[in-house]
């Protein structure tokens, strides 16, 4: 049986990580596996490798040959990784910590939006209103506006009134 180290892709679409695995050379990709040996997250920043030498040591002992991919990141593991590459486990606090940072920054590079759409809306009527109360510019077409819109709401209402009790007969 001709054995093979080689990476079997896991994750979603687009958003893929890898196990380092030990696996016969006829299975699929995807297929059985004699062994998981570590994983590699190429989408993390930096990504993150996890590779346990001592067994890597031991089946390349046994006669299994690594994938070129494999090699390479052997070969990255063995050489402390670097700025774009980082190795082992993540700290939990220290992975807690940055990720409260990216909330924070991201909450803080939002706009708050209103609760309801209703509620922007409302804020403009009030400073329109405003605005026609003082009277505009010359301070004598804000008080025909402001007027206006008083009539038209109360139009609105009595239109509702009127709907309402014609259902009712």
């Amino acid at each position: 049986m001709s054995v093979r180290i080689r990476l079997r892709r896991m994750g979603r679409k687009k958003q893929p990580h890898y196990r380092v695995v030990v696996a016969d050379s006829r299975a699929p990709r995807d297929g059985r596996i004699v062994e998981n040996l570590g994983y590699y997250r190429p989408k993390a920043t930096p990504a993150r490798l996890v590779l346990d030498l001592e067994r890597v040591d031991y089946w390349i002992g046994h006669g299994a040959k690594p994938s070129e991919t494999v090699s390479s990141l052997v070969r990255r593991a063995r050489q402390g990784g670097g700025p774009e590459l980082a190795l082992g486990e993540p700290e939990p606090e220290a992975h807690a910590a940055r990720r409260a940072e990216e909330q924070e920054a991201s909450e803080a590079a939002e706009p708050a939006e209103p609760a309801q759409p209703g509620e922007e809306a409302a804020s403009q009527d009030g400073a329109s209103a405003v605005e026609a109360a003082a009277g505009g510019e010359d301070g004598q077409e804000g008080a025909p506006r402001a007027e206006a819109e008083d009539q038209q709401q109360a139009g609105e209402s009595d239109e509702d009134g009127a709907a309402e009790g014609a259902g009712r007969s």
